[in-house]
């Protein structure tokens, strides 16, 4: 998951709950930075074991770019509210029709859509629902089917512990599992891969109280029920390719979750623009921001901003 260096919302950005047709979700909002022309919105969704936190480094760059960028928490993520046992209501297609009510409740028309990770399965899963209320769509560091056989194994660790442990318990295991080598975010911010049951998802907690208050906010069945979507998820690229919209494909220079090649194939298939960021894994917002927020805007301006 992303390590977001703060959890407190930039300049110029709030933080409040969203009021949609199918209830309210927290957000985090930005308008344009003051005296530069609106040029559309952007809906941010996270991924796994992830929050709206994950895209505050964005924020002020694509701002000054004249973009209002909303990241949410998705259904029984972090500061949502969901079911703590019902894994029905973390159903793939009912997280979908979540993100086409928050596209509705913003009130700007049709806005560019932006998936990280899981929130890209998500995203896609939505348009395809109705792609009618976007502008765009951007899958970052999301591929076309399930995740990588040794990110699925992990997530399986994680489903069989939240099956028999608390919340806070599986924290600790994860917290004594880890060693001081994942734990090194290095020069750009990313963990080494580990063998605990969050590694490469989950990497370098220790001693962070704000990811783990994030932790506890998750419910545990949305967890289960959307680690089994990442590693069951057929690949839908070719329904994805005929619809009428451009699409950005955007990674860092390594990934194990989906592999860079398997994203440079989904590009070409979806005749998508393709951004490789430079010393970012898989985590380009938090990893590389400025570098991540230049390409989203560039790609923005080019298919244009949202009409009035």
């Amino acid at each position: 998951m992303s390590r977001p260096p703060s959890f407190a919302p930039p300049p110029g950005a709030r933080a409040y709950a969203l009021p949609t047709a199918r209830g309210e979700f927290a957000v985090v909002d930005a308008p344009p930075a003051a005296g530069v022309a609106a040029r559309g919105v952007a809906l941010l969704l996270p991924g796994f074991t992830g929050s709206k936190e994950d895209f505050n480094p964005l924020h002020e760059a694509l701002a000054t770019r004249g973009y209002r960028t909303v990241a949410v928490d998705g259904r029984g993520q972090y500061e949502s509210g969901g079911p703590e046992h019902d894994e029905s209501a973390y159903a793939q297609e009912e997280l979908a029709r979540d993100v086409l009510a928050q596209a509705e409740a913003l009130g700007d028309g049709r806005v560019h859509l932006l998936g990280h990770s899981l929130g890209g399965v998500i995203a896609r899963a939505a348009v395809l629902l109705d792609h009618a209320p976007f502008v765009s769509l951007t899958l970052m560091a999301s591929g076309p089917a399930a995740i990588s056989t040794g990110q699925q194994q992990r997530v399986k660790l994680l489903r069989d512990a939240l099956a028999v442990m608390s919340m806070a318990e599986v924290w600790e295991a994860i917290q004594a599992m880890e060693t001081p080598e994942e734990t090194d975010t290095g020069a750009n911010g990313a963990s080494a891969p580990g063998g605990d049951p969050g590694a490469g998802l989950d990497a370098g907690l220790v001693g962070r109280a704000d990811l783990r208050r994030r932790w506890l906010g998750n419910k545990p069945a949305q967890l289960i029920a959307t680690g089994r979507q990442l590693c069951t998820e057929p690949d839908r690229v070719a329904e994805l390719a005929v619809l009428p919209l451009p699409f950005h494909v955007v990674s860092g220079a390594r990934d194990d979750t989906w592999p860079v090649p398997l994203l440079d194939d989904m590009a070409l298939r979806l005749a998508a623009r393709r951004t490789v960021v430079p010393g970012a894994e898989h985590s380009p917002n938090t990893d590389r921001p400025d570098t991540t927020a230049h390409a989203l805007a560039d790609f923005w301006d080019t298919v244009g901003a949202a009409p009035e």
